[in-house]
């Protein structure tokens, strides 16, 4: 992988710029013709959603009550990320800031809206940036993230889908425990099911 300059020396787009960097973007993503299709889209399969480690630690999570609350948020996070990808000249690892695990699970669900994200930063000349293998986790209130949702006016974060680093590993830990109880390990990458019988 091609060391970044970002991952080099750190460096940053002050949060004020990409907070209204970001802001602007969404305007434009939301009042683009194709953005209800968009939406709408990203909403209509929410059984392809269900994850073991992103959404379930929302405590009561729903998926058809916060769905739509859960994709503002998400949206809003890939519109940051254009930003700090626009003003760093396409710094791929810059860009990919950090969030809360639901957040990012529903940008996953936002991408997987291909052709319709492919037009509309196409038509806007943006890019939306997401790459595993840039992914770091262990957001916190107060950090880059926040700083520059804050100057984009989008007021504060949602605290039930925001959800600190210690406050995630100590759901993560209540829901392996749960998990290993009914036969799902290792985050459910591995089951004890065999299906021949009704479990």
């Amino acid at each position: 992988m091609t060391t970044m300059l970002s991952e080099r020396t750190g460096a940053l787009p002050g949060h004020d710029e990409v907070g209204h960097d970001g802001a602007e973007i969404l305007s434009l993503v939301v009042d683009h013709p194709d953005f209800e299709r968009f939406r709408l889209s990203t909403l209509a399969y929410p059984d392809c959603w269900a994850t073991f480690t992103g959404y379930p630690l929302v405590a009561g999570w729903d998926l058809d009550q916060d769905g739509p609350a859960l994709f503002d948020e998400a949206l809003r996070v890939m519109c940051l990320k254009a930003a700090v990808f626009r003003l760093t000249d396409g710094d791929e690892w810059a860009a990919e800031l950090m969030c809360s695990p639901p957040v990012d699970e529903m940008i996953h669900a936002l991408i997987a809206q291909f052709t319709l994200l492919v037009r509309i930063q196409q038509s806007l000349g943006i890019v939306f940036v997401h790459s595993t293998d840039m992914e770091r986790f262990g957001w916190n209130p107060g950090d880059y993230t926040h700083r520059c949702y804050r100057v984009a006016g989008w007021g504060d974060l949602n605290p039930r889908y925001w959800i600190g680093a210690s406050e995630v590993a100590r759901r993560l830990a209540v829901l392996r425990e749960k998990y290993d109880e009914i036969g799902i390990h290792d985050d459910g990458r591995r089951h004890d099911f065999d299906f021949g019988q009704v479990i």
